[in-house]
């Protein structure tokens, strides 16, 4: 998720009171997006798949609302095999054509390549440890909560360094703004705003993503 899923349109940018009665960080306003704020992000995400897709989607998102991200979820999975790496370091030119024909999805060549790229990267990346030896290892230090929009960083230290060692190991797409919106939804940074009732919460397995790869 691209820092934030949609612009906070509140004053301050500070958490919300839904019509539920629960606090949460503005963006958080569309269905959409409040069950995947509620119930997955920045809720750790360990496992080769799991870290894919979100490395995938992270930069399908690009340029886009990330609730377009999630409507289109079901469909990127179903196209993209499940985010098996395996699979997709596999697709050929031919595949990367039918997925542009596919109106289900993001048809953006450069980002359908970007996920063949990134899936053949992960696929190298275990004879080093496995992708998610390599992105945990990135886990900065806790911070203090921040209270409004303002507050949080487009990139960070930490995402930049993540963001060189992707690269460095072939991935595309994952800038270290892409990089620091990855370690915010997968839980290496809470980035849940204070008083918003996910901030601190249990770390429960997300549900709707792979916990596992």
């Amino acid at each position: 998720m691209a820092l934030t899923p949609s612009p906070a349109h509140t004053p301050h940018g500070g958490p919300v009171t839904g019509e539920d009665g629960l606090v949460r960080c503005p963006w958080a306003a569309d269905p959409l997006n409040r069950l995947y704020h509620d119930t997955e992000w920045g809720v750790p995400v360990h496992g080769e798949r799991a870290l894919f897709e979100r490395i995938s989607l992270e930069a399908f998102q690009a340029g886009l609302s990330w609730v377009t991200i999630l409507r289109k979820r079901p469909a990127f999975r179903e196209v993209f095999a499940g985010f098996d790496p395996n699979a997709v370091a596999r697709f050929t030119a031919g595949d990367v054509e039918r997925l542009m024909g596919d109106a289900r999805i993001v048809r953006n060549r450069a980002k359908i390549e970007a996920a063949r790229v990134n899936a053949r990267a992960v696929v190298a990346l275990r004879e080093e440890g496995g992708l998610d030896r390599l992105i945990w290892s990135h886990r900065p230090a806790p911070a203090p909560a921040p209270r409004t929009m303002a507050d949080l960083a487009a990139s960070t230290p930490e995402s930049k360094a993540l963001s060189a060692d992707l690269r460095s190991r072939g991935f595309v797409f994952v800038g270290p703004t892409t990089a620091h919106a990855l370690m915010e939804a997968i839980g290496l940074i809470d980035a849940h705003l204070a008083g918003c009732h996910r901030r601190g919460a249990p770390q429960m397995p997300s549900r709707g993503m792979y916990a596992t790869g």
